[in-house]
C-alpha cells in the first residue's frame, strides 16, 4: 500500500479509530492500524474504500470477521461497516462509555448492559 493511500485514510478518519472513535491523540503509544474492512482473505481488495484506520482493540476484536453472533438473540449479524453505516445510527457515548445501539453495533459480550 503506497503512502498517499495511508495518508488518505488517516485523513478521511480525522486521525480517530472509525469503528470507536478514540483520537489517535489520546493515545499516541498505540499505533493505529489501516484496516482491511473486509479482510484480505475474504476479498482482494486493498482500495481506499475498504480500508479504515482502527485502533489496536478494535482491529483486534474485529479480526477478519464479517459477522458475528448478537449478543442478546444470538442471531448472525453482520457487523459495523464504516463505509456504508452511519456511526451515530449504531453507536452513542453515555460518559465514557461507548454504547452499541444495534445489533451491528453490539458487541458478542454486550458490556453495555
Amino acid at each position: 500500500m503506497d503512502a498517499a493511500t495511508r495518508q488518505f485514510v488517516r485523513g478521511r478518519a480525522a486521525e480517530r479509530c472509525e469503528y470507536c472513535h478514540l483520537p489517535q491523540a489520546a493515545a499516541p503509544f498505540l499505533g493505529f492500524h489501516l484496516e482491511h474492512i473486509e479482510a484480505q482473505q475474504h476479498v482482494l481488495d486493498d482500495s481506499p474504500d475498504n480500508l479504515a484506520l482502527a485502533c489496536p482493540d478494535c482491529n483486534r476484536h474485529k479480526g477478519p470477521n464479517l459477522s458475528t453472533l448478537d449478543s442478546r438473540t444470538r442471531q448472525l449479524v453482520r457487523l459495523f461497516h464504516p463505509r456504508r453505516d452511519t456511526w451515530d445510527e449504531h453507536f452513542e457515548f453515555r460518559g465514557a462509555l461507548l454504547v452499541g445501539l444495534t445489533d451491528v453495533a453490539r458487541p458478542p459480550c454486550d458490556c453495555s448492559k
